[in-house]
């Protein structure tokens, strides 16, 4: 889905907005069609109806603004090591095999099915993030034949080439509250 067409733009809005969009196409239908075809066209909210579902269930499962904050706080004070651990088990909750690697590019492989990501995390703690590491780890993706690349931002800022030569990459970059939502996972297989 284009990250700026009309359903993805509601998925990423309150879960009522579509609802109230809905209503308004089934309250336009009802005054300005005539009776008979009125229920028909009314149809249309359907699909918008259908996205408010769904953006409300995301909603709902979201974790709060305080949990995330408390968790990328948390993250933030663990040493390489245990936040590594973190990752593996994250990962791990969500059904993927993981290996540590020891190469510079790349320090997990995190793989289900066929489908193999690499994921550079080791500059979790960096000030600022630059294009060089997306560079190398989008080498070792290509070396390694893996489907993307996954680079891990916890604190600091990534600068707008960087953004964009992920973007143009294919690299992903998991960061704030998509990075909170794995990590509590992993939080939460450990109870």
């Amino acid at each position: 889905m284009a990250p700026n067409s009309g359903f993805a733009i509601l998925l990423r809005s309150p879960w009522w907005v579509s609802f109230a969009i809905a209503a308004a196409i089934v309250l336009l239908c009802g005054a300005l069609l005539p009776a008979h075809l009125a229920p028909f066209a009314a149809l249309g909210a359907l699909p918008v109806a259908v996205i408010g579902c769904i953006a409300a269930w995301r909603q709902w499962r979201a974790p709060s603004a305080a949990q995330v904050q408390t968790v990328l706080q948390a993250a933030g004070n663990m040493p390489w090591r245990e936040f590594a651990d973190l990752l593996e088990r994250a990962w791990r909750a969500e059904g993927h095999e993981v290996q540590r690697l020891n190469g510079a590019a790349a320090d997990l492989r995190v793989t289900k099915g066929d489908q193999t990501l690499l994921v550079a995390a080791r500059r979790y703690k960096a000030a600022t993030h630059g294009v060089e590491p997306l560079r190398e780890l989008q080498a070792e993706v290509e070396r390694q034949g893996a489907r993307a690349g996954v680079y891990l931002v916890l604190q600091g800022m990534v600068s707008e080439q960087a953004r964009s030569f992920a973007k143009n990459s294919g690299l992903a970059l998991l960061e704030g509250d998509a990075l909170a939502t794995l990590l509590i996972k992993a939080r939460t297989t450990a109870k």
